[in-house]
């Protein structure tokens, strides 16, 4: 018997979920479907929290929910890039997806070619930001910008002095304002040049 997720959601000028909630019981009935679980949220300003939602993914993750029924896509998802994120996690985890003001089913061929077509958004926009990151790197080196974390600087004869008393690393880190790895790194660029002149660097 499969187990269904219902998701229901109101904005706040809504008068009520009912006209949503009877669409989909009267669909689950139709299809012969009596282990159905009913999630509601309403909406309330725009960072929004769903505590109905999360709990009807929670579920799925746990794959305690074999279908997921919405009356309409705009009730799902948070923004078109949540909508998209949350498709591709029902997709991966074979949970069917229906929203009934769209017609869309992919337990059957056509729904499955939606989930495909989604798919595909998605990675095209993971290629685009991948892309669009390394645009950035390759103009910086272009401009002549240092990458990766700027070099930390010590005097090097407060250096000298903290590393000779031969203190914990921590409180000797501390002292010096750096973290205890970064105290490390500087005595060993310490002690492989000799020659460093009046500060000691690290990456």
């Amino acid at each position: 018997m499969k187990r269904v997720g219902c998701y229901l959601r109101v904005s706040t000028s809504e008068q009520t979920v009912e006209n949503q909630r009877n669409d989909l019981r009267a669909y689950c009935a139709a299809r012969g479907w009596n282990n159905v679980i009913e999630y509601s949220d309403t909406a309330s300003g725009t960072r929004e929290r769903r505590p109905g939602l999360d709990h009807l993914m929670s579920e799925v993750k746990s794959r305690r929910v074999d279908v997921v029924v919405v009356a309409a896509f705009d009730r799902l998802g948070r923004s078109v890039r949540h909508l998209v994120e949350t498709l591709e996690l029902l997709r991966h985890l074979d949970v069917e997806f229906i929203s009934l003001r769209e017609q869309i089913d992919t337990g059957s061929p056509l729904g499955q070619a939606v989930f495909t077509i989604i798919a595909a958004i998605a990675q095209l926009e993971r290629s685009l930001i991948v892309e669009r990151v390394k645009a950035g790197l390759r103009r910086a080196r272009a401009e002549g910008k240092r990458l990766g974390r700027p070099r930390l600087r010590v005097d090097h004869r407060r250096l000298e002095s903290v590393a000779a008393r031969k203190l914990p690393v921590r409180l000797a880190a501390r002292e010096l304002g750096v973290s205890p790895s970064s105290y490390l790194r500087l005595v060993r660029a310490q002690v492989a040049s000799s020659s460093e002149p009046r500060s000691a660097s690290c990456v």
